[in-house]
């Protein structure tokens, strides 16, 4: 995949606020989303952005009387997973390690967090290998 197909797949900042409307209110018309965002935007910036996401494969819209419905097919989990991806690859050349140790030096991960990373890295390596046998 190229930097750009990369690219493609982030969100902006302000596809990800309406996106967030959309994963918490579920399928919502233009007005639903423009009601629940923050700061208040015009009603064709919110119509455009839909139509932005709808393009981009990030949202489906289905025709109810005169107004279109949105609805996520990009999953809150998987833009999540794209945008980590992202910031590893631009900032820590791929090593999710630097990430961490990074978060350990700059104590955005304490010892307590370690303590659950580490079970939780451990329950994986486990299931990883029961999926093996």
């Amino acid at each position: 995949m190229t930097t750009k197909q990369k690219r493609l797949r982030q969100l902006t900042p302000l596809e990800l606020q309406i996106m967030k409307v959309l994963w918490d209110s579920g399928p919502s018309n233009v007005q639903a989303v423009q009601s629940k965002l923050s700061p208040k935007l015009a009603y064709t910036t919110v119509q455009t952005m839909l139509n932005v996401l709808h393009r981009k494969g990030h949202v489906k819209r289905s025709l109810h009387g005169k107004a279109y419905e949105y609805e996520p097919l990009l999953t809150r989990d998987n833009a999540s997973t794209n945008a980590i991806r992202d910031m590893v690859e631009r900032l820590f050349g791929g090593s999710v390690e630097a990430l961490l140790m990074s978060l350990v030096k700059n104590k955005e991960l304490r010892p307590k967090n370690l303590a659950k990373l580490t079970a939780l890295i451990e329950k994986h390596e486990r299931e990883e290998n029961n999926d093996r046998d």
